[in-house]
């Protein structure tokens, strides 16, 4: 049977946050949770290049960065036809009506104040992930669809075995990234932390 809760616990979440002690309680929240495929950014303009080549699937970001705010940010990506559909959510200690209206404006789907709760935190992630279509997934001419378990390459299915198919499915749900051999099985093995 699908389970989408799997598919959006290996969405890519990159965290937008100055502040190191917040940016990794974030970051242990989403972890605590099931959440493993996370990237983490500390500044704005260096988080515009980690967008652009890891293209995550959602962002939580702060106002307040160096180099580039949080909300010239989010129009940034917004304005950008390979990253407008990156789902932002603003996390932020700015909470007057005009930098919430602002927040919005700028792009961001959500918006969250400081202090916020863990529990609102993951119920606002998730049901905003859920809004994502995980159940294919394509990297150049190889298409996954999770919902039938098949893949086609050039339009062509493929017979993979079921160990075949989950290490294809986690190299194409993570383009770039390089996985250790206890990672990859500890993936096969259902603990789904690579």
């Amino acid at each position: 049977m699908y389970n989408k809760n799997m598919d959006i616990l290996g969405a890519k979440i990159l965290i937008v946050e100055d502040e190191p002690q917040i940016n990794r309680l974030i970051e242990l929240v989403l972890l605590s949770d099931g959440f493993y495929n996370i990237k983490k950014s500390f500044d704005g303009a260096d988080a515009l290049e980690l967008i652009k080549s890891e293209k995550p699937d959602l962002i939580l970001l702060d106002v307040m960065l160096p180099s580039l705010d949080g909300f010239s940010l989010c129009k940034k990506i917004k304005e950008d036809e390979y990253l407008k559909n990156i789902q932002v959510i603003m996390l932020t200690a700015k909470k007057m009506e005009e930098d919430i209206l602002e927040g919005f404006e700028s792009g961001a789907i959500d918006y969250i104040s400081k202090p916020f709760s863990n529990k609102i935190l993951l119920a606002r992630v998730k049901a905003h992930l859920n809004n994502i279509n995980f159940s294919s997934q394509s990297y150049q001419n190889i298409k996954i669809d999770d919902s039938k378990k098949a893949v086609t390459i050039d339009n062509k299915e493929v017979e993979l075995t079921k160990f075949e198919y989950k290490i294809l499915k986690i190299f194409v749900s993570n383009v770039g990234t390089v996985f250790s051999r206890p990672q990859l099985l500890s993936y096969l093995r259902g603990r789904f932390r690579v």
